[in-house]
Order: structure tokens, then sequence, then C-alpha cells
């Protein structure tokens, strides 16, 4: 049971709007799906550097208080309901159009991805706040978290290709304040629901 809840936490967390999708957006629409790619690339490898501090600083934290535990769990809880309801407030307002641009070189789309990542401060309270709550309390916190790290990075990897190959598919459909709007409302319903559950579960 809990390994699905992650599954389906990290995989909603995956595809809720926000800078990584909007650079890897402006990336398949001005220069492609080869430079979105890369782009995702890099966004990727800061999802495992955020997972690396993770590993090294919250495993010992977690193990030796349970109090520690509880707040981190609230907080993944919190986040996870600001997320939803920050999704619905955004299906409210008009689908930004991203303009287009000259072709962008392989290095820079990449870094491009991982600055983004990196200084993305929901990252940072995703992976302190959120990602211990989910780990399978049958292993080791250090090897729970490492496996969940992991399998972030897959989904994001693959999530962010496949978007990329749809936008620069089928850019008329995706820039249709319709569909922007269904996406964001299904997501932060889900989102919520999911954590509701994760608080009820730290009481």
């Amino acid at each position: 049971m809990q390994t699905a809840i992650a599954v389906g936490v990290l995989g909603l967390l995956t595809v809720v709007p926000g800078p990584d999708m909007a650079v890897v957006t402006k990336r398949a629409i001005a220069s492609g799906r080869a430079a979105a790619l890369r782009t995702a690339a890099g966004i990727t490898t800061g999802l495992l550097v955020w997972g690396v501090f993770t590993v090294v600083g919250l495993a010992a934290i977690l193990a030796a208080s349970a109090e520690a535990y509880f707040v981190v769990k609230i907080l993944g809880a919190a986040y996870l309901v600001f997320l939803g309801v920050q999704a619905l407030w955004q299906s409210r307002r008009p689908a930004p159009r991203t303009a287009g641009s000259t072709a962008t070189p392989s290095a820079r789309a990449y870094l491009t991805g991982l600055t983004t990542n990196l200084l993305n401060p929901k990252i940072a309270v995703f992976y302190t706040g959120l990602l211990p709550t989910l780990a399978p309390p049958e292993l080791p916190t250090p090897t729970g978290l490492g496996l969940l790290v992991l399998l972030h990075a897959a989904l994001t990897l693959t999530w962010l290709g496949f978007y990329a190959y749809l936008v620069s598919r089928a850019r008329s459909v995706f820039e249709r304040p319709r569909v922007r709007r269904l996406l964001d409302r299904v997501t932060g319903v889900v989102l919520v629901g999911f954590g509701v559950r994760v608080a009820a579960e730290a009481n």
C-alpha cells in the first residue's frame, strides 16, 4: 500500500505544472524536441543532486527522532495541499503562450534544466519534507530514500521526454486554455486528497 501511494504521489508531482515544465515547453516550441530532451536531462540531474543531499542529510535525523519524522510528515502533507490548491487556482487563469526563438546549443539547454531545478525552492521542500514520508518502512531509511529518488528521476525523465515530444508535435493542442485548465483542476483535486491522507496517517 505504501509503495502504491509513493508511486501515485511521485507520479502526480512529476506532471504538476511548474518551472521545469515551463522550460521544457519553451525549448520544445522554440528550439525543437532535441533541445527539450537535453533540458529534461538537466532537470533529472538536478533531482539526483537533491536526492544525494537528502539521503546524506536526513537519514540520521529521521532515524533518531520520532518527533522530527512527524514534523516532516506534516510538512509534506501541507506541501501536497499547497500544490493542489495552487493548481486549482492556476486553472482559473488563461494559459500563457510562449513565443518562438532561435535554436539553443546542447550545453546551454542542459544547463538551463539543471539550473532551473537546483534553484527551485519547491524541490528543496519536497525532498526534505515529503519524500521521507513516502519511504518504505520495511527498508533502512537511506535505502528507501535512495530508491524513491531514482524512481522520481526515472518518472521525471520519462514524463518530460514524452511531454517534449507531444509539445513539439502537437503545439496547437497544448496551447489551448481549456486543455491547460482541465489538467490543472484534475491534478489539484488529487493532490489535495493525497495531502489529507498523509496528514491523517501522521496522527
